[in-house]
């Protein structure tokens, strides 16, 4: 893929799978305003894409409000002349059960989740609007967003969020020419390395250098950050431009799409359903197959 003519702003890229989308962007020729809360960490990465031959600024800020959103889309038209790419990546996460989670703790994640993903994107569009010559957003959901997960309400809220707002933008922006679309990532992070039945196995992997067994790559979808960038250059990148309005999944050997929601089941009654009516018949109808929920949990090989 060539990214020359692309200019990328990359939020929350001083680290981890931000830190693996930056770098792989300016691999491919790309121009990135590296973004960071600290802004020793966001100089460090643009500093290091640099050193390497890339082109890339760092500038730090918090995501969510729109005076950061907008700062960062000054800085590429300032320094790059222009905006092609908005991949909003910044997140924190405040985990705790729904009877023991702040109005503190709910706020922070959906203030940097989703609303600074409506921030960045809004500020995005205008300029790609203005250029007149189309774009890419890509946002970044989780599975979380997909199927709950346990202390997560926070984060999952704004991550299934993320997902709705890929699916209305990519109508409203259709014939601006901007594509938009989800990226559902699994990687060794900070995050994953806290879950039980993957922590020896990543923390062995990381101890000796050796790569990750084949079965969690395959059926877990887990490797490394690295392993999912090459969907964030593709998705920035011209031989995507009929991609929009897709949720879609990566991680170490699997590519996947993700189905949006759709009726499961339907049964009718002339003049509509009593409660009574509705007991009688839930498990022998719509019922009688319920949804599942949840993130499934890891199943490693018998040894």
């Amino acid at each position: 893929m060539d990214l020359s003519a692309k200019v990328a702003v990359v939020t929350g890229a001083g680290r981890g799978l931000g830190r693996a989308y930056a770098e792989a962007l300016a691999a491919a020729g790309a121009a990135v305003v590296v973004n960071d809360v600290d802004a020793a960490t966001a100089a460090r990465v643009a500093d290091a894409i640099s050193a390497r031959g890339g082109r890339a600024v760092a500038a730090a800020g918090a995501v969510g409000g729109a005076e950061v959103a907008e700062h960062l889309v000054d800085t590429a038209v300032t320094r790059f002349g222009r905006l092609d790419v908005m991949i909003t990546n910044a997140g924190v996460l405040r985990d705790r059960v729904l009877w023991k989670m702040s109005d503190e703790d709910f706020d922070t994640v959906v203030g940097v989740h989703l609303r600074g993903t409506f921030t960045c994107a809004r500020a995005a569009v205008v300029r790609m609007r203005e250029q007149a010559t189309g774009g890419r957003l890509i946002l970044v959901s989780s599975p979380a967003g997909q199927r709950g997960n346990f202390g997560q309400t926070n984060y999952a809220a704004a991550k299934a969020g993320i997902v709705a707002m890929t699916r209305t933008w990519a109508m409203e922006l259709a014939r601006a020419g901007i594509t938009v679309n989800a990226v559902v990532p699994v990687a060794a992070t900070e995050m994953t390395r806290t879950i039980p039945a993957f922590a020896p196995v990543l923390e062995e992997a990381e101890r000796t250098g050796a790569p990750l067994p084949g079965w969690l790559r395959r059926d877990e979808g887990l490797g490394t950050v690295e392993d999912v960038a090459g969907l964030i250059v593709y998705l920035a990148s011209d031989a995507s431009v009929k991609v929009t309005g897709q949720a879609i999944g990566i991680g170490g050997d699997k590519l996947a799409l993700w189905s949006h929601p759709a009726e499961r089941a339907v049964a009718y009654a002339e003049g509509g359903w009593s409660a009574d009516a509705i007991a009688e018949a839930w498990h022998a109808s719509v019922g009688a197959e319920p949804e599942t929920y949840g993130i499934p949990a890891p199943k490693a090989p018998v040894p």
